[in-house]
Formats: structure tokens, sequence, C-alpha cells
């Protein structure tokens, strides 16, 4: 080897990682890395039947009245195998809506389906599993990427917060209701599907 030669500097001046590891160009960003798609799994045991929970988790209706980012929700469709439902958002100066069409199956699974809103990407589900008459475990798992890259940089983070305390939510919120009884539907207008700031 010459003197004075570093092959490590040399490959470090072209750009490349000195262990020529690929990067997916989908979670690099303008002001460096970042994630995009975002995938979140929660869990949970809670004191409540996993009907009595999952009736509450399907009432989108309600969601306005305990979600503090959500501005209200329209029951589109609803029977016995499916719920479709438009959800509005508004949170820390970032607001849009979206569409979903969940099949169900009463009182253990509820997917999630996006049908219009500014997601590149967006499928989740919830499952319940009986425990005891009284207690089930409630799991949560949502996968997402917004569709446009300056949408992405707003409402990315926001959204992110939003689901990852989701589970939390909807089980405080079942220790009240369950309770003291369901809430009337919650009322007020939603924006078009789409995203402001």
């Amino acid at each position: 080897m010459h003197a004075g030669r570093n092959p490590a500097r040399r490959r470090a001046s072209h750009g490349r990682c000195p262990l020529r590891c690929p990067v997916p160009p989908r979670i690099l960003g303008s002001n460096g890395y970042r994630r995009v798609r975002v995938d979140v799994r929660k869990s949970a045991l809670v004191e409540h039947s996993a009907a009595d929970m999952f009736d509450l988790i399907e009432a989108a209706e309600h969601y306005g009245a305990f979600l503090p980012w959500c501005t209200g929700a329209t029951i589109i469709e609803r029977d016995e195998t499916v719920v479709v439902a438009r959800i509005g958002v508004k949170y820390r100066g970032v607001a849009f809506s979206f569409t979903t069409r969940n099949p169900k199956r009463r009182p253990h699974w509820m997917a999630i389906h996006l049908e219009n809103g500014p997601f590149r990407q967006f499928e989740g589900e919830w499952r319940l599993l009986e425990l005891a008459p009284g207690a089930c475990k409630v799991e949560f798992a949502l996968h997402y990427e917004f569709d446009h890259h300056l949408i992405g940089r707003f409402a990315a983070p926001v959204f992110d917060g939003i689901a990852r305390t989701m589970i939390d939510a909807f089980v405080a919120r079942a220790d009240r209701v369950l309770v003291a009884g369901p809430l009337p539907p919650a009322s007020g207008g939603l924006p078009n599907d789409g995203v402001s700031t």
C-alpha cells in the first residue's frame, strides 16, 4: 500500500457506506434520515369483556366525545360484517379526514382498510381475546405511510403520536363509559378528505 492513501477515507469521499449497505430511498427526507412508513403495535389487558370493548371500538360515531384529535365521525355504512366511517382529524395545527372500510367479526376482530384519504398506505386491525367474563386482551396494529412528502412532513409526527396512544385512549374510555353508560353520538362537521395546516 502506498503511503498517504487511506481506503476508508477514499470510500467516504464518494459518499458511500464503508460496509456498502443499501439505503432505501423512501426513508430519506430533505433534512436527513427520517421514517416515512410507520408500524405501530400495541396491546393492553383490560377488566372489561371482549364484547364490550369491541362495541366501544367499533362505534366511530362516538370518537369525537373522547379522542381530542377527532373533530367528528360519520357512519357511511354498517351491518353485521362491515362498518364504513369517515373520521375528521385536527391536532396541533394539522387537519385532514379519511374514510375506512372495516370488515369485522364481533367480538374478536376488526380490520381497517383505507378507502379515501391522504395516505399511500393505511392498513390495520383490532384483535380482542376473551380471558374471563369480565376481562380481555386488546391488540392494535397499524401500518401507514402518507401519500405526499409535504403532507407527511407536517402530518406524520402528529399522526404517529395519535396512533401510539390510541389503545390507551380506548381503555380509559371503557373505564368511564362501561360504568356510566354510553354517551350520545358526537356531532360536528368534517373537513374534506385531504390535509390543511
